[in-house]
């Protein structure tokens, strides 16, 4: 297969290349970009691992090809180093023992800022609903619901 040509903007900056049509988002962004914070679980869209922002949105990068993300608006863990939203969860996190290992967490940080901003109402069960899609394997859950809750409850005031 030939290379096709791609560009987008990653975490701000606008990158172009020619990539092999069945690179995947997650490979490009690891392998070329050199952006390890994207994590590679289960590789089939089912863990989370490698969940992202595209155009806005939470998506998995191990299940998006590069080539079919040409034009669009990428942002990684790494693309956060300066949203207050981000900066609260990770305090938060740290404080409610919200990580153990770390693999999961910057693929539930992404998830959790989504849920912050979007569901600002959010209740326990919802977030545990956002949650879903996002597997972890040492917390049992109950530090990150917790530290998004602790978020959610100081900017409702």
């Amino acid at each position: 297969m030939s290379a096709k040509p791609i560009a987008m903007s990653i975490n701000g900056r606008k990158v172009e290349a020619a990539v092999e049509p069945r690179l995947s988002l997650a490979d490009y962004l690891r392998e070329h970009l050199l952006l390890t914070g994207t994590h590679l679980g289960c590789e089939h869209g089912v863990c989370g691992a490698c969940t992202i922002m595209i155009d806005g949105a939470p998506a998995r990068s191990c299940i998006a090809l590069a080539v079919a993300c040409d034009g669009a608006e990428i942002r990684t863990i790494e693309g956060f180093d300066d949203d207050p939203a981000m900066a609260e969860l990770r305090l938060a996190f740290g404080e409610c023992h919200g990580l153990q290992c770390g693999y999961c967490t910057p693929a539930m940080l992404i998830v959790a800022r989504d849920i912050v901003l979007r569901l600002p109402e959010a209740d326990e069960a919802r977030i545990r609903v956002e949650l879903s899609g996002n597997l972890c394997r040492c917390t049992g859950y109950v530090g990150i619901v917790k530290a998004i809750r602790q978020v959610l409850d100081k900017r409702r005031g």
